[in-house]
C-alpha cells in the first residue's frame, strides 16, 4: 500500500499532534496561540488552557506576550509578589524613621509646616516659602515609635489585599495621593505653624479604598467598619492628632477606590486615572490658596 502523500484531504482531517509531543494526540488547543496540546503541557488559566510558552510569556505565538493575562478587579496585572510595593513603603518608612533619630536635626527639613517661624521672625521656611516637598516628606516621616508601629502594621494590613486587588500601578497611586490629600488638607486648615507628621493620611486612603472594594465584592463590612469607627474616634478623641490628614487622605481614597472598582471596563483607565488626576488637581488648588492666605 502507498504511504498517504503529505497535505492530502485524508491527512487533513487526522487528529492534531501535541506541538511539543508529535507522537501524542490530542483534542486540547492553548487558548492563546491555538497550538494543540496534551495534558503535560496543559496549564490551567482563568479560562481553559495555556502552552507552557504563553504561560511563561515566549514570543513568536502570534499574540503579544500580555494579550491574554489574567487582570485584577481593577484592571491591573497580576503580580508574582503581590506585597512587593507594601513591602518598599514598609522599607522607606521604616528608613525615614532610623534616619531621624541617627540624625534629629533632619526632622526639620521633613515634617509639613506652613510657615515657621511666623511673621516678623526672617527667615521662613514652609510649604508657604516655596517648600512644597513637605507635602510628600512627610507622609514617611515618623518621631515616636507607637505612631510608626501602628501605621506600619495597618500598612501591613490593608496594602497587601488591596495592591493584590488593584495592581501596583493603581495601588501606588491610589497611596501616593491619599497621602498628598491629607498633606494638603492639613495645610489648609491647620495652623501655618503647627508641625505634623506620619502616613496616616496615606493610611486612611487605604481604609477608604478597602472598604469600597469590600462593598464591591459583597464581603462583610462590619469589621472593617467596626475598625474604621475605632480609628475616627481615636482621630477626634486624642489630642496632638492631624485629623485633617485622616479626612482628607479617607475621602480621597475612597473616590480612588470607588473609580478603581467601579470603572467600565471599555474606559477603565480614563475613569481611573482621570479621577485620580482630579483628586490631584484639588490637592494643588487647596495648596495655593493656603500659600496665598500665608503669604
Amino acid at each position: 500500500m502507498d504511504d498517504q502523500a503529505a497535505g492530502s484531504p485524508q491527512d487533513a482531517r487526522s487528529v492534531p499532534v501535541c506541538y511539543r509531543h508529535p507522537d501524542r494526540e490530542t483534542g486540547i488547543r492553548c487558548t492563546r496561540c491555538e497550538r494543540p496540546i496534551c495534558p503535560e503541557c496543559m496549564v490551567n488559566a482563568s479560562v481553559g488552557f495555556q502552552c507552557p510558552e504563553c504561560v511563561s510569556g515566549g514570543t513568536g505565538t502570534g499574540h503579544a506576550p500580555d494579550a491574554a493575562m489574567p487582570r485584577t478587579i481593577a484592571g491591573g496585572t497580576i503580580a508574582a509578589d503581590p506585597r512587593l510595593l507594601t513591602k518598599v513603603l514598609l522599607g522607606i518608612n521604616i528608613a525615614v524613621f532610623i534616619a531621624v533619630h541617627i540624625r534629629p536635626s533632619l526632622l526639620r527639613d521633613l515634617y509639613l509646616i506652613g510657615e515657621w517661624p511666623p511673621k516678623p521672625f526672617l527667615p521662613t521656611e514652609g510649604v508657604a516659602e516655596g517648600e512644597w516637598y513637605r507635602l510628600v516628606t512627610s507622609m514617611f516621616t515618623h518621631e515616636e515609635i507607637w505612631h510608626i508601629g501602628f501605621n506600619m502594621l495597618s500598612l501591613w494590613w490593608l496594602g497587601g489585599p488591596l495592591e493584590q486587588a488593584l495592581g501596583r500601578a493603581r495601588y501606588l497611586t491610589l497611596y501616593l495621593i491619599s497621602g498628598l490629600a491629607g498633606s494638603a488638607l492639613t495645610y489648609l486648615l491647620a495652623s501655618g505653624t503647627t508641625a505634623s507628621l506620619g502616613a496616616s493620611g496615606a493610611i486612611f486612603g487605604l481604609f477608604g479604598a478597602t472598604a469600597v472594594l469590600m462593598r464591591r465584592l459583597r464581603y462583610d463590612m462590619r469589621p472593617i467598619i467596626a475598625l474604621l469607627v475605632i480609628n475616627l474616634i481615636f482621630t477626634f478623641g486624642w489630642s496632638n492628632i492631624a485629623w485633617q490628614a485622616h479626612i482628607g487622605g479617607l475621602v480621597a481614597g475612597v473616590v480612588i477606590g470607588y473609580a478603581m472598582v467601579h470603572a467600565p471596563r471599555e474606559r477603565r483607565a480614563l475613569v481611573q486615572y482621570g479621577t485620580c488626576a482630579l483628586v490631584l488637581a484639588l490637592v494643588v488648588l487647596m495648596t495655593l490658596l493656603r500659600t496665598a492666605q500665608l503669604t
